[in-house]
């Protein structure tokens, strides 16, 4: 038996599958988790507007395809400039203020020094690093060649050694 998108199962089961996925992807591009969110859903929307056009089988790969093109429409709107959401701790630290100040200050350079790299190495990057994607996984996401993701982190990790050596310099 063939399953339907539009069975409400099928979507279910593709939602839980996907959301996450589909939400980090966006958030790579985009840095705004908010956004990310925002397309995210609205391509499940868009999916479930479509079920009885796309294949169960091609659904990921229609949610990735929707996704894009989302944010690409929404940069054309609004042109944002690339801003990671700053989290808050929670958690009372106790140590010392100073050596907390120079805490969010590095980590606000170094976060800029990600937003700051070119889309495709930042892409691969964050994929790699924060998701734990292989090259492999990655090359087929992206839809480039697993040596393009090689090029692409080596790249990113040249820069970011070389903002983290100025850092230490400061």
């Amino acid at each position: 038996m063939v399953k339907s998108v539009c069975e409400e199962k099928s979507f279910d089961y593709l939602y839980r599958e996907h959301i996450s996925v589909i939400r980090n992807f966006i958030y790579y591009k985009c840095g705004d988790l908010a956004k990310a969110e925002d397309i995210s859903q609205e391509s499940f929307v868009r999916l479930w507007n479509k079920c009885k056009e796309v294949i169960f089988e091609k659904a990921k790969s229609y949610l990735y395809t929707v996704s894009q093109r989302l944010l690409i429409d929404q940069y054309r709107k609004d042109q944002v400039n690339l801003n990671f959401e700053k989290q808050q701790v929670s958690a009372v630290n106790h140590q010392d203020p100073h050596f907390e100040l120079r805490t969010k200050e590095f980590r606000a350079k170094i976060e800029k020094a990600i937003s700051d790299l070119p889309e495709g190495q930042r892409e691969a990057f964050l994929l790699n690093r924060i998701d734990k994607y292989t090259y492999k996984e990655i090359a087929v996401l992206l839809d480039i060649s697993e040596t393009a993701v090689e090029k692409r982190i080596g790249k990113a990790l040249l820069k970011l050694k070389g903002k983290i050596e100025e850092l230490k310099n400061i």
